[in-house]
């Protein structure tokens, strides 16, 4: 088991990641006020996660402190190896997720760090992206269950 370490959403698409303490996610469409949140969203859009243990091994090979929104995945987790989770069902505090497919990094959010080759060294270590399957609120601190 691992938990919940961080909750960042954005309303609107290139917008600062704002950090939140909950977040309410609604089947099938996302989470509410989040970028992303549409009727009949597509399973790969609705919620994305990251590792924090990542982000701080990334942040050594790369001699910099890069917050952890700032890698603009909506839940940071700490203590679950989230690769282990792709085409499963688990949940998050009480909201049922599944995830679909990793969340590889993308040369828009290497151009907005200004980092050269973070796609490639953050290549299958950029967390997941999940489908939204039961509502409920999210909050920091929750137990994510697998």
């Amino acid at each position: 088991m691992g938990n919940v370490h961080e909750i960042g959403i954005c309303k609107v698409k290139g917008d600062k990641i704002l950090k939140v303490n909950k977040v309410t996610a609604i089947a099938s469409k996302g989470l509410l006020e989040d970028r992303k949140y549409k009727d009949n969203n597509h399973k790969l859009s609705q919620i994305t996660l990251i590792e924090i243990e990542n982000i701080i091994q990334y942040n050594k090979i790369i001699k910099m402190q890069i917050s952890p929104l700032d890698f603009r995945r909506n839940i940071v987790t700490e203590g679950v190896e989230l690769n282990n989770l792709v085409n499963k069902e688990f949940l998050i505090g009480s909201v049922k997720v599944k995830s679909h497919d990793l969340c590889r990094p993308c040369k828009y959010l290497q151009e907005r760090l200004k980092l050269n080759n973070f796609v490639e060294k953050l290549s299958a270590k950029a967390g997941i992206r999940c489908e939204i399957l039961s509502s409920g609120d999210i909050f920091v601190g929750d137990v994510i269950k697998y």
